[in-house]
């Protein structure tokens, strides 16, 4: 209630009399008592009214703020963990960029680099008789001019050079100890299959000691067998360990007539070690001289399977001079048994030309000793 107004002012005019009424003076009218408080009841109600209303109105001035004005961070998204490779996989970043492919006027393979000088690895059924061969690093790398510093027909190894500044900055694959390597183990080829660069094809061991027939007739020993899909153009690529390290040259597969030349699980790589032994030797331009007979051998015949009988002497060879003759049944080497004819090779494995062996023989049912002085087995034939 506001306060009292005054009802008027200034000077009173008569109305009777010209005589001022007979009244007190004016003054302030006394002020009205306050309103009494509301009731205790309905004051909590509207204390209460007005905080609710307050806090829907700090909440709605809120959220408007938050929508408007929002300067928190983004929550960051929550990070991926990193795609993890196989196992194969790992093998195959490692070593594919050491991989190559090769190519002649006669045939393509692979190979790969041994070393950073530009040193590469291949078969020598792929070089033949080239003298130059082109290389590539991949699909995208350009055709590199490669030397072929050397071949060994008998061990089916080759190698080529190509310039310093032409070999890319990639780590040349390292050699195993083959003689470590057990039936079973992981293995991992890398080649080139009907031109498709750098394919990936995984197995096992599945054989050791296994002999095979070079391209110059020549039987190689000790050679890895597996079951990683091998097929033309893999030849002088690399079959590789779980930690990547080259175990053997990829060189044959085995074949039937119902796949004409396509893989059938049966694959064999040169060993490593016989690639540790030859490789220098190629780059440096020596010629590698091996021991040999001089005679062609077989199995005996089922019912008598121990022993290699002579089938065949090369007239003017190391064995014809010693004596040996065809029908011959040779059972041991320098005092080693031999079981079939892929221990006769191994008996002489180790040996250099020139070298005296003394050679066991089952002649017409009696032992019979010959002291035989190893040739240099030539470039092509038995």
């Amino acid at each position: 209630m506001k306060g009292p107004k005054h009802l008027w002012t200034g000077d009173w005019r008569a109305t009777r009399d010209d005589q001022p009424p007979d009244v007190p003076p004016l003054r302030d009218l006394p002020k009205p008592p306050p309103e009494p408080p509301p009731p205790r009841s309905r004051r909590g109600l509207a204390i209460l009214g007005a905080a609710v209303a307050t806090i829907v109105l700090l909440a709605v001035a809120f959220a408007a703020g938050d929508l408007l004005h929002d300067d928190k961070p983004a929550p960051r998204p929550r990070a991926q963990a990193p795609a993890t490779r196989t196992p194969i996989g790992s093998i195959y970043a490692h070593a594919s960029p050491a991989v190559v492919s090769v190519r002649t006027r006669g045939a393509t393979g692979t190979g790969f680099l041994f070393d950073r000088d530009g040193t590469l690895v291949t078969n020598a059924h792929v070089v033949g008789r080239s003298r130059e061969v082109a290389v590539r690093f991949g699909p995208d790398g350009r055709s590199i001019p490669a030397s072929v510093l050397g071949v060994d027909p008998s061990s089916d190894l080759a190698v080529l050079k190509i310039a310093t500044s032409d070999t890319p900055n990639v780590d040349p694959l390292t050699l195993a100890d083959s003689t470590k390597v057990k039936i079973g183990d992981t293995a991992v080829a890398i080649g080139n299959p009907f031109g498709l660069d750098r394919t990936a094809t995984a197995g096992i061991v599945s054989g050791l000691g296994r002999h095979i027939r070079a391209p110059n007739g020549v039987e190689i020993d000790q050679v890895i067998q597996t079951d990683a899909p091998i097929n033309p153009g893999n030849s002088g690529g690399p079959l590789l360990d779980t930690r990547a390290r080259v175990i053997g040259v990829n060189s044959q597969i085995a074949t039937s007539g119902f796949t004409g030349n396509g893989n059938v699980g049966i694959g064999f790589a040169v060993p490593s070690n016989t690639v540790r032994q030859v490789v220098p030797r190629l780059k440096q331009g020596q010629t590698i001289d091996r021991p040999y007979l001089g005679a062609v051998t077989g199995r005996v015949s089922p019912t008598q399977p121990d022993g290699a009988v002579v089938r065949a002497v090369r007239p003017g060879g190391p064995a014809a001079r010693a004596g040996l003759q065809t029908g011959d049944v040779i059972v041991g080497i320098n005092g080693r048994r031999v079981e079939d004819p892929t221990d006769v090779s191994a008996g002489i494995q180790g040996q250099a030309p020139g070298d005296v062996v003394t050679v066991q023989v089952q002649r017409d049912g009696q032992p019979v000793t010959l002291d035989l002085e190893l040739g240099k087995r030539p470039r092509q034939g038995p």
